[in-house]
């Protein structure tokens, strides 16, 4: 998942799947509480820092659009900032971002671009961080940026930064579709009505494709309601993705609006995505493969 040189460092930051998530709870401050199982997937962004004598961002790649002249400072960028901040150094740096994700899209892009960037710099700059220090930094920058470092399955509590160690996920495929809306986060919190869910961790290691499918199908996302009320392409998305041949499990992950299909192996995964892309051409349709970091 990543490259170095004498000068230059580059980093994968893979797709985040919420595989089931339960939202158990509202904090004093207005942050949610979750329990979620988190995986990690193709397709990547990849982040590519290199030596030089000031801080510089270039952003390109088929998502790269929405990002470029945002009012706002990219997540990339103040990452850099706050670590240079944290080991008391320039924060000198070009950064390159190949954006391949797509935005606001419910799989932690920007997320994991910031855990991507942190990854690299680190090793640019032969930076060895307190991990406590470390871990408030990321978390400074967004609930899913420590699980996004830690770019392995596990469990996420907390509003996201309490990482647990997660059973080992089967060799099984992915059918990851997102119809082309955008959905904001907070706008989807806002949305949601209801109970509060409670936690569904599970020490079962699942065995294939099919144990997997039969331990999330217990489990749910609870976001997916009110995403779906604020888009309601997504509810067309998970009916088309349920009727594939071989579809275990059709689901939304995070807030929206990317949905993933869970298949047996890749041949049928790549059988989804071209029967869907003949339907819907205007969708990003990607099979996909869980991934961890090395």
């Amino acid at each position: 998942m990543k490259s170095v040189d004498a000068l230059a460092v580059a980093i994968d930051a893979p797709a985040k799947i919420n595989l089931y998530l339960h939202i158990t709870g509202r904090c004093s401050d207005g942050f949610h509480t979750l329990d979620s199982l988190i995986a990690f997937a193709t397709p990547f962004d990849r982040v590519t820092a290199t030596e030089a004598p000031a801080l510089s961002l270039d952003i390109s790649g088929p998502f790269a659009a929405p990002l470029q002249g945002a009012a706002e400072p990219n997540l990339v960028e103040t990452a850099a900032r706050r670590l240079a901040e944290l080991a008391e150094i320039a924060p000198n740096a070009d950064i390159s971002l190949d954006k391949q994700l797509p935005v606001a899209a419910g799989i932690g892009g920007g997320s994991s671009d910031a855990a991507a960037a942190l990854r690299a710099l680190i090793k640019l700059w032969n930076l060895a961080p307190d991990p406590a220090a470390l871990a408030a930094l990321a978390v400074s920058l967004g609930a899913d940026v420590p699980m996004c470092l830690y770019c392995r399955t596990c469990f996420a509590g907390g509003i996201g930064e309490i990482i647990d160690v997660a059973p080992m996920l089967p060799d099984c495929a992915l059918l990851l579709v997102n119809p082309g809306a955008s959905l904001a986060t907070p706008d989807v919190f806002r949305a949601r009505s209801g109970d509060f869910s409670a936690p569904a961790r599970f020490d079962q290691v699942a065995r294939d494709g099919q144990d997997l499918a039969e331990l999330l199908a217990a489990r749910g996302n609870d976001l997916e309601t009110p995403a779906t009320a604020l888009a309601p392409v997504i509810g067309e998305t998970l009916q088309a993705l349920g009727a594939l041949p071989g579809c275990r499990l059709a689901r939304m992950s995070g807030s929206g609006a990317t949905c993933f299909a869970l298949f047996d192996d890749e041949a049928r995964a790549v059988d989804g995505a071209d029967l869907l892309r003949a339907q819907h051409g205007g969708w990003w349709i990607t099979p996909s493969r869980f991934v961890q970091a090395d």
